[in-house]
């Protein structure tokens, strides 16, 4: 199976095709979503909290995001394989903007990048793309602007979300992530727009959907939004194998006849 290309992406909005994306940080998990089929995959900032367990995501550095990047596109074969910027890579002007990008492609497989932002970040996105980078935009909750916001807060604002949303598309962007939007809002921004929109917390209506890996897995820990929808429950799984490793080491049991080498 071929690997997706950022217009092959862009163009299975006008093919009708629904867009299956979802997070990973690390080479075994990206392997095994790439080989169940995912659209995309995104290496997202998410890991501050999923995996160094952070209160937000601007903790995570540059480096630790090409550390994980570089693992999550050696792993894909079919995906196509984009990566956050992390705050504030692309809120230091143009220049250092295409820099930090191209770090992440040069230094990882991946081909693309995302960044939060709309109208404000439409010099940086045009930057980005004459650079020959790729830009997945994403409007509406912003998780970098967190203190600025007072929280995590849906937008309500229609006319801010489609002028941004415009904004991003007219910048070059390929694609773009509706973050906790009411569905009309993202129904109508979806309708507008050329390019596919990625909801997260945005209803059924846009070209596709994107969740964070542990929580479709069920492996979270702490609040889960309302958003979310978890297909498995892996926690417990773990949970049970860990106390069967346990009592069976405890017990003599582990390792058997069968794991003993002779």
């Amino acid at each position: 199976m071929a690997r997706i290309t950022v217009p092959q992406f862009t163009a299975m909005k006008a093919a009708g095709e629904r867009i299956t994306m979802l997070t990973a940080y690390d080479y075994t998990m990206a392997r095994l979503l790439d080989a169940a089929g995912v659209d995309a995959l995104l290496v997202g900032d998410s890991l501050a909290m999923v995996v160094q367990g952070q209160e937000n995501t601007l903790p995570v550095t540059l480096d630790e995001m090409i550390y994980h990047a570089e693992m999550v596109g050696r792993a894909a074969e079919h995906a196509l394989t984009v990566v956050d910027m992390p705050f504030p890579t692309n809120l230091v002007g143009p220049h250092k903007a295409i820099e930090n990008a191209a770090r992440i492609l040069k230094e990882t497989r991946c081909q693309a990048v995302k960044l939060e932002g709309g109208a404000e970040q439409a010099e940086i996105i045009a930057a980005l793309t004459v650079a020959g980078i790729p830009v997945m935009g994403h409007v509406g909750l912003r998780p970098q602007s967190v203190h600025t916001l007072g929280g995590y807060k849906m937008e309500r604002d229609a006319e801010r979300l489609m002028t941004d949303a415009k904004a991003v598309q007219q910048a070059g962007a390929f694609a773009i992530v509706l973050e906790c939007v009411p569905a009309e809002m993202a129904k109508a921004v979806t309708a507008e727009l050329a390019i596919p929109t990625i909801g997260i917390g945005a209803g059924r209506d846009c070209d596709g959907q994107v969740l964070v890996i542990n929580d479709l897995l069920g492996i979270n820990s702490g609040y889960v939004p309302r958003f979310v929808k978890a297909y498995a429950d892996v926690a417990t799984t773990i949970d049970s194998a860990v106390k069967q490793f346990r009592e069976e080491v405890r017990d003599g049991r582990f390792p058997g006849e069968e794991q003993t080498l002779g």
